[in-house]
């Protein structure tokens, strides 16, 4: 039996899940590589339709947060309920190289307490020791779109099905 309802019905809610997400991404100035690698697929093997999210492996921090040694982060799951990130910093913390990279590219200057300027290394140390021991706050950007796209098509989903079982009679019929 073909499943051509279901499957326009999940590419359908692929679309407004991804959109939504990248939407989320851009209004908390989080655009860039993450944002690019957002994408879904649906798979039909064996009468079985999936559908799947694809994204950076660093976007599951920015969506659920990482606890920091001193705080604990929290994210809005699909269901609407507030979790505590299952992530967490312990002994290391985030490289220094990278956080350097974007001090770089924001134009960033520290200073001491006498007011004079550090470099970009030492400032990108103290930026790293302040996320280890605060964390960072998850965002949700991917889990409010997934439990909006989830409330708004799950009517849709069973006319899907419906409509997919009444074609497959029919050609049943017409068949036999």
């Amino acid at each position: 039996m073909k499943l051509d309802a279901l499957e326009r019905y999940l590419n359908s809610f692929g679309k407004q899940v991804v959109n939504q997400a990248k939407g989320n991404l851009a209004s908390a100035d989080k655009s860039g590589a993450l944002e690019k690698s957002i994408g879904f697929f649906v798979t039909a093997q064996k009468g079985l339709i999936t559908i799947k999210f694809k994204m950076e492996s660093y976007g599951k921090f920015v969506d659920k947060g990482v606890s920091g040694t001193e705080k604990e982060r929290s994210y809005t799951d699909y269901k609407g309920k507030t979790l505590k990130s299952p992530f967490k910093y312990t002994t290391k913390q985030p490289p220094s190289s990278i956080i350097e990279k974007w001090i770089k590219r924001k134009g960033l200057k520290g200073r001491d307490k006498k007011g004079r300027f550090i470099t970009h290394k030492s400032l990108s140390f103290l930026i790293a020791r302040s996320i280890k021991k605060k964390g960072i706050q998850g965002i949700s950007f991917f889990q409010k779109p997934l439990m909006l796209g989830m409330q708004q098509f799950r009517g849709k989903f069973l006319e899907g099905i419906k409509e997919d079982i009444i074609d497959g009679l029919k050609q049943q019929k017409i068949i036999s």
